[in-house]
Parts: structure tokens; sequence; C-alpha cells
């Protein structure tokens, strides 16, 4: 789809990418906080939760860009166009992205876009949901003892016809997080095993992390196509396969239950950060 601009015309406004965070309204950074109250239009995802959603001034406008599997309300061409298009309209529109727009968020795509119409931007950096959902599920993706690397993958919907290199994902001393990958559970379960992952390596497969959702299950990865299968299971979700996971039970801090209220809807702080 080819970008449509107004011909003789500079844009007006400029564009913020923002990383939302993996759902706590309270892990949203001050940066980002501070531009959303300044926001004339925010584009935002399906994983920015409501708390966030209700930060953006009533005036501004709101439109709905998110993608789930199987379940896109835009193409990326169309969100690459309004992106543009809002850039002519207004002064300051803001992307809101999930977790961080860097990170298997297609940051990269939206601001080649921006780059090419000419148009002023500048980036927010959220926290990951691999670290968000690894803090509150008490497992560190890094330990001396345990692991001493991490990689982030997508498990997303193509790798049948575009297989991973499993075998770089094998060793024992690395934690492997999974982007997006409750749909293949199966395909990445069976390429590590082939790659000579231990079948009794821990899994968690952790669903709505940092919110008061948030659940937890636990196995190896020779049962992880079950797990992944759980009618409890709810998404969204994020894969950790490790030994690290074997901290869970002890580190695990976060009651989701018994969330305490948010400090950005708190008057006096809110105060503070403007």
């Amino acid at each position: 789809m080819e970008i449509v601009t107004l011909p003789g015309q500079a844009a007006k406004g400029k564009v913020w990418l923002i990383g939302a965070g993996p759902g706590d309204v309270d892990l949203l950074t001050v940066k980002a906080y501070r531009v959303l109250q300044n926001a004339d239009a925010v584009l935002y995802d399906a994983l920015v939760s409501e708390e966030i959603l209700a930060l953006i001034p009533k005036h501004a406008e709101k439109i709905a860009v998110g993608k789930r599997a199987g379940k896109h309300s835009a193409a990326q061409s169309e969100i690459n166009q309004l992106l543009v298009t809002k850039a002519f309209t207004r002064k300051n529109v803001v992307r809101l992205k999930g977790g961080d727009p860097f990170i298997f968020g297609r940051g990269g795509e939206e601001l080649e876009t921006i780059v090419a119409a000419g148009i002023d931007f500048e980036v927010v950096p959220g926290i990951t949901a691999a670290s968000g959902t690894a803090a509150y599920a008490g497992i560190p993706l890094t330990h001396r003892d345990y692991a001493q690397g991490v990689s982030f993958i997508t498990g997303h919907c193509k790798l049948e016809s575009r297989p991973m290199d499993w075998q770089a994902y094998a060793n024992p001393n690395n934690t492997l997080v999974v982007y997006m990958g409750i749909l293949n559970a199966e395909i990445i379960k069976q390429g590590l095993l082939d790659a000579g992952r231990s079948a009794a390596t821990p899994v968690a497969i952790v669903s709505k992390a940092t919110t008061s959702a948030q659940q937890t299950f636990i196995g190896s990865l020779q049962n992880m196509d079950e797990l992944a299968n759980n009618p409890e299971l709810v998404m969204p979700a994020l894969m950790v396969i490790g030994e690290v996971v074997e901290l869970a039970g002890s580190l695990n801090w976060f009651t989701p239950n018994n969330t305490n209220d948010s400090q950005l809807n708190n008057p006096e702080l809110a105060a503070q950060l403007k």
C-alpha cells in the first residue's frame, strides 16, 4: 500500500511511539504518562489495559488498531497510513503499544513509514512482556546457578513455513521466552526436543501477566502443549522455558487478586508528575 501524504504541505504534528508495558498501569513510565496527558490522537493496540487507556485525555481521539491471532482489526498498512494522516492533522499523535514497541511490536516498521513521510517522531520504551511477566511470576530470566543467558523469540503462526533454528535455543544454560507461541506449542515443543533440549526442562505459561487476572501454569517441556491447551488459560500468554522456572514457587510475590489501587490514579501523584 502506497502511503498518501498532503502534497505541498508539511506534517504539523509529531508521532510518539510509546510502550505501554505488560498491563499493570503502575509499570507505565513517567515519560509515557506525561506524553499521554498531552495526546491529541492515540492509536492503541488490543493488549493495552483499560487502566492505561483511562489516562488518555477525554478530548483526544482514540482509535483501536489492535492485533491478536485470528482477530486482526487493522492491517499494518492501514495503521501506517493512519499514523501519517493523523500527523498531518494533529499536534501530538501517540502510537500506544503493549510491552515495548521494539520487541515484536513492529515499531521499526511503523517508524520507517514515518521517516519516509518526513514526520518528526520520538520513541518512549516500555517494560517488555518478557521482563514484566517473569518478574510478576517470580522467575528471574537469568541466574548464575541456572541460566547465563536469555533469548526472546516469537512463536507466531508461520513456524511451519519458516522453520526456526531450534538448535540455537537448545542450550540448557539459557532461558527461552516465547511471545505469541500458544497456538504453536506443539511445534515449539517438538522443535526443542529434536534439537536436544531435555523433556524435563521446566516450563511456565503465564496468562494476563501483571494484572489482577494473572495465572501461572507450570509443567515441563514434555507436557507444554497440554499446558497451552488448558481451558482455563486466557490470552494473552507468554511461555518461559528453562531451569529458572524452578524458582517460581519460592520467589513468587505477586497476589493477583489483592492488587493495590493504582498510584497513577492518585491525584496528588498525578499533580507531581505534571
